[in-house]
């Protein structure tokens, strides 16, 4: 790994350069991630919270075609989907956002290469920063990453006075990203930079991912998941605003009689008609059999079939829940029977 050390001031112009080629900056705001049309909107704060919803549509849109279709007398036009191929550079993103996109690679490309998730993907360039928020939902710490883990990111920021920042190249992407910008690098100072990212303060870890894995495995059918399931709304905002949440449907809309076209919609765990099957029968018929598969799904499934954690710790699902179910304090408690869920 190379360190570096870049101004405010040069790192600014490598991002006005990467506008004025036409590509797509990328960088969170309070909301949303937002596109920069002008690099005075930049704001890159480490002790800022985290967006409200990650930058997972850049990559997994929420709606999309993946193709178009045209009936005829005696057959049916299928017409490809041109996949936006502009790159796009995400400026500071959090540890707990920089590797989301890392995450979901195993599901979409498992049992078949999802050709619109990688072509976005690949086209992505990360620019981590160094986090030095946390509040009562943040626990980075408790799913193996940490505020100034390097992760997903193909470059990482660590701001080392008010007017520089530490550059650590990462990746081969990264490497090939600021080469031409050599010129505005100086040589780092990595005793610095580690002393700066080993002061930080950190969530203390809430629980122990392998204990709960092995609670989650011998407690399918405890009724503590009933007393978050008579709370649960269904309203499935912690799976929309989670940086790793992907399930989707696919659906046929037709225009007319010869016209239509096969859409890829975000969907839900926690919709009551996720798992509904057409003979009407629905194997998670109640919501604490949909909270229970939410859980297991993050915290076991997934674990199984990939080796990683489906959750990176950011904590916006608790931020935004409107009956304020806290998924820390939820798997926080798998591990020990003799608390509830809620208190």
């Amino acid at each position: 790994m190379d360190e570096k050390i870049i101004s405010r001031v040069d790192l600014m112009k490598i991002c006005k350069d990467v506008i004025d080629k036409g590509n797509t900056l990328l960088t969170p705001g309070a909301a949303d991630y937002y596109v920069v049309k002008d690099i005075s909107d930049i704001i890159l704060d480490t002790s800022a919270l985290p967006s409200k919803i990650s930058h997972k549509s850049y990559v997994f849109p929420r709606t999309e075609p993946v193709l178009y279709y045209k009936r005829s007398k005696n057959d049916v036009q299928l017409i490809d989907i041109n996949i936006d191929s502009k790159k796009i550079v995400i400026l500071g993103a959090k540890p707990c956002d920089a590797n989301s996109i890392n995450i979901m690679k195993h599901l979409f490309n498992w049992d078949h290469s999802d050709e619109f998730f990688n072509k976005r993907a690949n086209n992505f360039m990360v620019i981590g920063l160094m986090c030095s928020h946390f509040d009562e939902y943040c626990f980075c710490t408790s799913v193996r990453s940490s505020p100034v883990s390097e992760k997903g990111s193909d470059l990482f920021l660590i701001p080392v006075d008010i007017n520089n920042y530490a550059l650590k190249i990462i990746t081969e992407k990264g490497k090939e990203f600021i080469s031409p910008y050599s010129g505005y690098l100086k040589p780092g100072d990595e005793k610095n930079s580690k002393l700066i990212t080993e002061n930080v303060r950190q969530p203390e870890a809430a629980f122990d991912s392998s204990e709960v894995y092995e609670w989650l495995g011998e407690n399918f059918e405890s009724p503590k998941w009933e007393g978050v399931g008579n709370l649960c709304l269904s309203c499935a905002q912690c799976a929309f605003v989670c940086s790793v949440c992907h399930c989707f449907d696919i659906t046929d809309e037709d225009y007319s009689y010869t016209e239509g076209r096969r859409m890829k919609n975000w969907d839900g765990c926690q919709f009551g008609n996720f798992t509904l099957h057409a003979s009407g029968h629905n194997p998670r018929d109640i919501q604490s059999k949909r909270y229970r598969q939410r859980v297991n799904h993050k915290f076991r499934y997934y674990v199984d079939r990939f080796g990683e954690i489906l959750c990176t710790g950011c904590g916006r699902c608790s931020r935004g829940c409107p009956v304020s179910i806290d998924i820390k304090e939820i798997v926080s408690n798998c591990n020990d029977n003799q608390k509830e869920f809620l208190k």
